[in-house]
C-alpha cells in the first residue's frame, strides 16, 4: 500500500469518526432540546388546567393547549385511575398514564390505547385544588423528536458517505500533489548509476521537509561522487605505483635471464631487494590508508609520553648529510597524549623523512607543551619550502610537488597523506607554514591527556 493510499485511508477513517461523533453529539443535543421544549409546554399546559379547576370540578372536556395543538390532558382522582376530566380526544378513554405513589414520573398503562401512537411524551403533577387531591397528566405526540430521528438517519445514510467521498478525494489529490516531488526524486535516483554520479535529484522550491530531503540527497550524492572520483584516482595511482617496482623487478630479471652465464646475480639480487622493499612499503601504506578510510587506523589507545618517542625517532631518522636536532624542555618531558605508539611513531617518521628529503643542511624538531589541552610538535627544515597554494594539496594521496615528482627518488606520495590520517585519527591536525629561517615548518597538534 502506497503512502498516498495510507494517508487517504487514515484521513478518511478519522474524518468519518469525527463526523459521526459530531452528528451523534448534535443529535443528542437537538433531541434533548426538543424534549425540554415539549416538557416546558406540557408543564405550562398542566398549570393552565390546574387553574381552570374550581371546587374540585373541571370543565369537561378540558380546554386545549394554546402551545401544542396535539396535546391532550387528563385529570385523575387521588386513586390515580378515575378520570375526572379530559380533553376532547381522551373523553372516551381511561387513564392513559398513572402516577406511582410519592412520584411525579408518569407510568404508561399498556392496556389503554388512545390511538395516538407509541411515540408519546407525558408530564404529570400531583396537586391539591380546593381540598381535593388530583393528578394532572398532560401528553403529546413526539412529532419533533421523530423528525429529528429521521433527519439524523438521512445524515448518516447520505451525508456521511458524501462527506467521506469528498474528503477522501480531496486528501487523495492534495497528498498526490505533495508527494509529486518525492516521486520525481525516486525516479531520478533510480536512474543514477555508478557510471554517472554527476546527476542530482530535483529540489522543490518550497522550504519544507521534502525540499530538505532533496537537498540532503544531493549533498549525499555530491559526497558519493567525490568519493568515487577519489577512489578511481586512488586506484589508478596505486596501479601505476605498484606497476613501477614490479616492472623494474621484471626488467632486471629478464636482463639477467637473457645472459645467465654473464649476469651479475649479486647486483641483480640487490636491485630486486630494493624494489621489493619499496613495493612492500607501498603496500603497507596502502593498507594503512584503507584502514583509515574504515575508521580503524587507531585501535588500541593508551597514554604515550612524547619525549622518549620523539627522541627515539630523531635518533633513528637523521642522516650524516642532514642531522635532526631535538632540544627537549622540562614542559615537553611531561607531555603525554592518548594514542597508539606505533602510529604516532609512523606519523613522526613520515614528516621527518619528508623534511630530511628536502632539507639542505639540517632539520630541527621541538615540542611545545605550553597549552593546557594540546601538545604541538614542530618540524622545520631549511629547504626550498612549500608554496602556500600547495600546502593543502601535499596531503592528498599520490601527490608530489614539481621538485620531487621523480618516482625514481623512491617516494610514493603517500607519506604526508598517511601522516594526516594518523593525526586526524588521534583527534589532531597538521598544518604547514614558513620556517623562520626559510624552508617549511610542519606543525602537528595533538590533544593532551592527563599526566
Amino acid at each position: 500500500m502506497t503512502v498516498r493510499t495510507r494517508v487517504t485511508a487514515v484521513a478518511g477513517v478519522a474524518l468519518t469518526v469525527a463526523v459521526a461523533l459530531g452528528l451523534v453529539i448534535l443529535y443528542l443535543v437537538q433531541r434533548g432540546s426538543a424534549r425540554g421544549t415539549v416538557e416546558n409546554q406540557l408543564s405550562t399546559y398542566a398549570a393552565q388546567i390546574e387553574q381552570s379547576g374550581q371546587a374540585g370540578r373541571w370543565p369537561n372536556p378540558l380546554p386545549a393547549s394554546p402551545l401544542d395543538a396535539n396535546a391532550e390532558a387528563q385529570v385523575l382522582a387521588a386513586d390515580g385511575t378515575t378520570v375526572l376530566a379530559a380533553t376532547r380526544g381522551l373523553t372516551e378513554y381511561d387513564a392513559v398514564y398513572t402516577l406511582a405513589p410519592g412520584s411525579d414520573t408518569p407510568v404508561r398503562r399498556p392496556a389503554v390505547d388512545p390511538g395516538l401512537g407509541n411515540e408519546l411524551q407525558a408530564f404529570a403533577t400531583h396537586t391539591t385544588v380546593d381540598g381535593h387531591d388530583v393528578d394532572i397528566v398532560t401528553l403529546t405526540t413526539t412529532t419533533s423528536l421523530s423528525q429529528i430521528n429521521e433527519t439524523f438517519a438521512r445524515l448518516l445514510l447520505i451525508g456521511v458517505p458524501a462527506i467521506l467521498l469528498l474528503a477522501s478525494g480531496t486528501v487523495w489529490l492534495v497528498v498526490g500533489r505533495a508527494l509529486r516531488p518525492v516521486e520525481q526524486i525516486r525516479r531520478t535516483t533510480t536512474e543514477i548509476t555508478a557510471a554517472d554520479l554527476s546527476r542530482r535529484v530535483p529540489e522543490p522550491a518550497a522550504r519544507d521537509e521534502i525540499g530538505e530531503l532533496a537537498r540532503t540527497m544531493n549533498g549525499m550524492l555530491a559526497r558519493i561522487e567525490d568519493s568515487a572520483v577519489r577512489q578511481r584516482r586512488f586506484v589508478a595511482d596505486a596501479s601505476h605505483e605498484l606497476r613501477t617496482p614490479l616492472a623494474a623487478i621484471r626488467t632486471t630479471l629478464e636482463v639477467g635471464l637473457a645472459h645467465p652465464e654473464h649476469a651479475p646475480w649479486s647486483e641483480i639480487a640487490e636491485r630486486v631487494m630494493r624494489q621489493s622493499t619499496r613495493l612492500e612499503s607501498l603496500v603497507e601504506r596502502l593498507l594503512l590508508l584503507a584502514r583509515s578510510d574504515d575508521r580503524h587506523l587507531v585501535q588500541a589507545r593508551r597514554p604515550v609520553a612524547l619525549e622518549p618517542l620523539v627522541r627515539e625517532v630523531c635518533a633513528s631518522t637523521g642522516t650524516a648529510r642532514v642531522p635532526v636536532e631535538f632540544h627537549p624542555t622540562a614542559a615537553a618531558a611531561q607531555a603525554r597524549v592518548l594514542g597508539e605508539p606505533e602510529q604516532l611513531e609512523r606519523l613522526l617518521r613520515n614528516i621527518l623523512d619528508n623534511a630530511i628529503r628536502h632539507a639542505r643542511t639540517s632539520v630541527a624538531l621541538s615540542v611545545d607543551a605550553a597549552a593546557p589541552d594540546t601538545v604541538a610538535i614542530e618540524i622545520a627544515d631549511d629547504g626550498p619550502g612549500i608554496p602556500a597554494e600547495e600546502r593543502e594539496r601535499v596531503f592528498d594521496r599520490f601527490v608530489r610537488l614539481d621538485a620531487s615528482r621523480e618516482r625514481g627518488s623512491g617516494t610514493s606520495g603517500l607519506g604526508l597523506a598517511l601522516a594526516k590520517e594518523i593525526a586526524a585519527a588521534h583527534g589532531g591536525s597538521i598544518t604547514i607554514a614558513d620556517a623562520p629561517g626559510g624552508g617549511a615548518l610542519v606543525r602537528i597538534v595533538l590533544p593532551r591527556t592527563a599526566d
